[in-house]
């Protein structure tokens, strides 16, 4: 059914079970997974500038944070971007024609709900042209 999934990462333990979800959704058809993490860029600034090796050593960083779910998932592609989180998960998606963006979430506190509206994720769920999948 999805053929390529965009999972958006920012290193954290949930990413993980984003992964195994995805990956459980595959089967045994044939889906490309691309693991998407953004670096945020300093407001004012740009990739290349004065702060160069600043964004060198960031993206640095990042491609050794990938190796723990690249061996959960060898099959899978690994991209650095650089912008504003939410502009850039929806701008790959709809470039890269992804069909389905598997993300993890935060849970919602029953006695507050109204605490963690605006998030990330929940924005990419409301503005997303495809299929979003939340895995809390």
């Amino acid at each position: 059914m999805f053929k390529n999934i965009l999972i958006p990462v920012d290193f954290s333990t949930h990413n993980q079970e984003a992964l195994t979800v995805a990956q459980s959704l595959s089967g045994s058809t044939k889906v490309e997974i691309t693991l998407l993490h953004i670096i945020e860029l300093i407001a004012e600034t740009s990739r290349h500038g004065e702060l160069d090796s600043f964004y060198d050593e960031l993206e640095a960083q990042a491609q050794e944070k990938f190796a723990p779910l690249l061996a959960l998932a060898p099959q899978a592609n690994s991209e650095i971007v650089f912008g504003d989180r939410v502009d850039e998960i929806l701008n790959y998606a709809d470039t890269h024609k992804i069909d389905l963006i598997v993300m993890s979430s935060r849970r919602v506190d029953p006695d507050n709900p109204g605490e963690n509206l605006g998030t990330i994720s929940q924005r990419i769920g409301i503005l997303a042209q495809c299929p979003v999948l939340l895995v809390k």
